[in-house]
């Protein structure tokens, strides 16, 4: 590793030779521990140090000592670790065959050496039409080798740039990927640039970048990307906006520099325009750009969408109930029937409540009366899953508000909108409580003047993952008619899962369990933190899939409050995964997570181009360590991931209770904790326990269950949409 060796007296060596094998390598920090066959020794020498990248094959030289290891024996630890291209025959075939460059694998690398010997790699930089002349190889081959080839270059230069700056490696493809040839040039220029483009890379990275560069801490362009960092921080915990006061007082927490470089930063960001200034209840706030550009959007959609008769004219509701309860054989309440009405009479609504509250149905009442007029429907859910069930509940087709926008991950925008809208006379969405205020804005833009609105979802759930609160702010704001359902309907009140799930909406513990019964909701008390988690192992690796024949990865779901702790996803994933998948090959490690086939993962941002999305679970089919190439199986759909892109997908056989909105499994395992108790909130715990179809089982400290009960709104997101709505 780098830094002197302990003691003076252990003597300096020079040591070379060619690596064998690279058995570990952390792209974050670049410690390695390497074989290397050194000349004059029989046996394989073990190297420690740190380099930004390392392929088996390529040469050595390093300044160090020779250590002895209790438990690992000899080893030369180095101060000092070069890497030069291997020069051998053996050391070059090697290299081409580690899988480091894509379309070369050790069959191609032993034809290439064979053909052009110690030439090879020039023969691939600069005269790669010979490549052609090989058995094997035609053009679409050596075009994936000379792009592979000229790709690992760029990012093995980055990776030494991003290493001798003090900063981990495990990004350099993504780096190359945003910024192409010119990453290291615009990196220097501005290296806070990274933390906005690069996912993965945060404002501290950059920083220490910045630093090494020369930039002083109180110079503007730092301030400023601070204080946009503070905000983006406060966005990504869903707030649109920030009190001017506490973006001052964060920003001086994280830059430690004087306020008054900030309120200059401030006034900078807002000329450029990438802050917006104004009141909210009479405090002075600033919203990011964008988010203030949608929550101005959303609200002036919603007026023009009210705005107007709907377009299947008028519908005589007195009629149409008793013809719409024979034509589905259900006999509606007078709230679902009141409902209709309204449904019947108005460009816009929406329809919240919780489960069992007859949402589907009274839908579904609506959809069948509106189909008479041979409307042009649309209906829409954020997600794949909701869209899935929108798609079963209905009988008819429905999309994800990306597919149905149309993404083009081109130009990276919608190619329906105000200037290209839907064509339709109604749209229903949806899980709409999931939908945050930049997607919401650019939905609403795309519905046409003349058509009708139906925004359907659980108000009490969690507020989307996004920044925003639409679906509460909408409700509130009085603006648009809204439904709101309570009574739980005769067969759905003999689910236990749904009469404790509005108990808990109600501020009301769970109903106790009946001895010995088999029922679909239990709590199971635990004392302290590591006994939740011993019965939560057994709970999920035995018990469940004994007594319920439930799979333990594919039916079986912990959701947990947090990321981090003894009970935390991370932690819960890699015990399940012992647990559950641990003899599963080849296994790749990247960004400190181990995969191998058969793990469930959950993709962690949205991709567009692969059509993935943010709380979208998978499963691993297969890794192929010579393409560098993982294939994951999302509900039928095969999704291809490069190995620089794993930092997009965590493990999920344990997943935070916040990705899990709109989704539904077979059975929910739900950890709660008195160390959780910052989060311990009423819509947590309603939103975990509304996830689970057959069995929801809560493992916990009777006080953690209870608090989260009590505990409601503590942390309300700061927007403004409610007050826009209002002003019209």
């Amino acid at each position: 590793m780098n830094g002197k060796p302990n003691t003076t007296d252990i003597p300096v060596e020079r040591l070379s030779g060619s690596v064998e094998r690279v058995t570990f390598h952390s792209e974050e920090s670049g410690f390695c521990v390497l074989r290397v066959k050194v000349k004059g020794k029989r046996d394989l020498v073990t190297v420690i140090g740190s380099a930004a990248a390392i392929t088996a094959g390529e040469f050595v030289e390093c300044v160090g000592s020779w250590h002895n290891d209790k438990t690992h024996g000899l080893q030369f630890k180095t101060i000092n670790l070069k890497t030069v291209p291997p020069s051998t025959l053996e050391g070059i075939e090697k290299y081409l065959g580690s899988g480091m460059v894509k379309g070369i694998g050790p069959h191609f690398a032993k034809i290439l050496v064979k053909a052009f010997g110690i030439e090879v790699f020039t023969v691939i930089e600069e005269t790669p039409e010979r490549l052609l002349a090989l058995p094997g190889i035609g053009r679409k081959r050596t075009d994936k080798v000379t792009a592979a080839w000229a790709e690992q270059k760029a990012i093995r230069e980055i990776m030494v740039f991003l290493q001798s700056h003090g900063v981990g490696t495990g990004r350099a493809v993504r780096i190359y990927k945003t910024y192409g040839d010119e990453a290291i040039v615009k990196v220097s220029e501005n290296p806070y640039r990274l933390a906005l483009d690069i996912h993965g890379i945060g404002f501290k990275t950059a920083d220490v970048i910045a630093g090494k560069l020369g930039i002083a801490p109180d110079s503007l362009i730092r301030a400023q990307a601070g204080v946009r960092h503070v905000l983006q921080e406060l966005s990504s915990d869903g707030h649109c906006a920030a009190p001017h006061d506490k973006l001052i007082t964060e920003s001086v927490k994280l830059l430690e520099i004087n306020e008054a470089i900030l309120e200059e930063a401030v006034r900078e960001e807002i000329t450029q325009e990438n802050l917006v200034p104004e009141e909210i209840d009479g405090i002075s706030c600033l919203f990011l750009t964008p988010l203030h550009r949608a929550e101005l959007g959303v609200a002036n959609s919603i007026r023009r969408i009210l705005d107007g008769a709907p377009p299947w004219g008028t519908i005589d509701a007195e009629k149409a109930l008793p013809w719409v309860e024979e034509k589905t054989g259900l006999t509606l309440s007078q709230s679902q029937k009141d409902a209709v009405r309204l449904a019947l009479a108005s460009k816009a609504l929406v329809i919240t409540g919780g489960p069992g509250t007859g949402k589907t149905t009274l839908v579904n009442s609506i959809l069948k009366i509106l189909a008479v007029k041979q409307l042009h429907i649309l209906l829409a859910a954020p997600t794949g899953r909701a869209a899935k069930r929108l798609t079963e509940t209905t009988g008819q087709e429905a999309k994800t508000i990306h597919r149905l926008l149309e993404f083009d991950p081109q130009s990276f925008g919608f190619k329906r909108g105000r200037d290209n809208p839907l064509e339709a006379d109604l749209i229903v969405i949806d899980e709409s409580s999931m939908v945050d205020v930049v997607l919401m804005n650019k939905l609403l833009a795309a519905i046409p003047d003349n058509a009708a609105l139906m925004i359907v979802g659980d108000v009490d759930q969690l507020p989307s993952v996004g920044p925003g609160a639409v679906l509460s702010d909408i409700i509130e704001s009085r603006a648009v008619p809204t439904v709101r359902l309570t009574e739980i309907f005769r067969q759905a009140a003999t689910s236990r899962i749904i009469v404790n799930a509005h108990r808990i909406n109600k501020g009301e513990l769970p109903l106790k369990n009946e001895k010995d019964e088999l029922s679909d909701f239990y709590f199971v008390p635990a004392d302290t933190p590591e006994e939740i988690h011993a019965k939560l192992m057994q709970v999920v690796t035995e018990r469940i899939p004994k007594r319920f024949g439930l799979h333990p990865v594919k039916d079986v779901q912990v959701l947990t409050p947090m990321n981090r702790g003894g009970l935390g996803t991370h932690s819960l994933n890699a015990e399940l995964q012992k647990m559950l998948n641990a003899n599963s090959e080849p296994r790749v490690t990247r960004f400190g997570t181990t995969f191998s086939p058969g793990d469930k993962i959950i993709q962690t941002v949205n991709n567009y181009d692969k059509e993935v999305f943010n709380g979208d679970i998978g499963q691993i089919l297969e890794i192929d360590t010579e393409e560098s190439s993982l294939k994951a199986d999302y509900d039928g759909r095969i999704v291809e991931y490069e190995f620089g892109e794993l930092d997009e997908v965590s493990l999920a056989y344990a997943t935070s209770i916040h990705k899990s909105q709109g989704s539904e499994y077979p059975a929910v395992v739900i950890p709660l904790a008195m160390q959780h108790y910052m989060l311990l909130e009423r819509n947590l715990v309603y939103t975990a326990v509304t996830r689970g179809k057959k069995l929801v089982t809560i493992i916990g400290q009777p006080k953690a269950l209870g608090m989260a009960v009590r505990n409601t709104n503590s942390n309300r997101r700061l927007t403004n949409l409610t007050a826009r709505l209002q002003h019209t």
